[in-house]
């Protein structure tokens, strides 16, 4: 299953079109709508709730966007939703809300965060629940992980349903739980095919790789993040066929 054409056509803006300086937080409600409001795609983050509802949020523990202590799981979905992000006014949204704000009027691409905590085979609860939520909705929607355990997860409980594989180098300093063996192959994108993959989105700075292009070779769809400029876009856009962006107003048409 390939991607919908609009998630190659539209510039997707990072956890929503969010800009703190306006109280417009990451991953909220407001910042979803932002993004819907000027015609980009959108990408968010999903963590589970204590009681395994898919929750749009980026990190495991709560401090950074919230002020509050402990992690996501912690605590319900209801208790969750009453919990404010800290610079705005907006509240941790589920899934299912979100997708109704959404409501198919632009491309939504979901990460499924790693829940085994070596990108390992530890998971399958949140995918599957991923993939009950995303059962009914009608609009252009794609499911990806840095875990292809994950992404393979997800495959079997919604084959229908785009899935792709978030890549990089996967340095020692960023992955250290991460034996050298499993980074290797997590660098070499030896999973995609095993898993079912169908596009990659993969850190700007490492495109110019064998393993992405040897993908491109074979036409399969090329995304990359972070993108913070117009410069960095235009050095990103010559090895991929899409961004995800944030911190700029990134160009419609190019």
């Amino acid at each position: 299953m390939t991607p919908h054409p609009d998630f190659l056509r539209l510039p997707i803006a990072h956890r929503g079109l969010h800009d703190r300086a306006r109280g417009v937080i990451e991953n909220s409600e407001s910042a979803v709508r932002a993004a819907i409001a000027a015609g980009y795609g959108i990408e968010i983050d999903i963590q589970p709730s204590a009681e395994g509802v898919p929750m749009v949020f980026h990190d495991a523990r709560l401090s950074r966007l919230t002020g509050a202590e402990g992690n996501i799981t912690d605590l319900s979905a209801g208790e969750l939703g009453r919990i404010a992000l800290t610079g705005g006014t907006d509240r941790i949204p589920t899934l299912a809300h979100i997708l109704d704000v959404v409501g198919g009027r632009v491309p939504l691409l979901v990460e499924i965060k790693d829940q085994d905590g070596t990108l390992g085979p530890d998971v399958g609860a949140l995918e599957q629940a991923v993939a009950g939520v995303l059962a009914g909705y009608g609009g252009p929607v794609a499911v990806m992980s840095f875990n292809p355990h994950s992404v393979a997860a997800f495959g079997k409980a919604a084959p229908g349903i785009a899935r792709g594989i978030v890549t990089e180098s996967f340095d020692e300093a960023e992955y250290d739980t991460v034996p050298e063996a499993r980074r290797l192959e997590l660098s070499a994108i030896a999973d995609f095919d095993r898993v079912g993959a169908s596009f990659v989105s993969c850190n700007w700075r490492d495109l110019d790789r064998t393993p992405i292009h040897g993908l491109r070779a074979r036409q399969v769809p090329i995304l990359c993040w972070t993108i913070r400029s117009a410069a960095e876009e235009a050095e990103a856009r010559r090895l991929a066929d899409n961004i995800t962006f944030e911190g700029y107003a990134a160009a419609l048409a190019h």
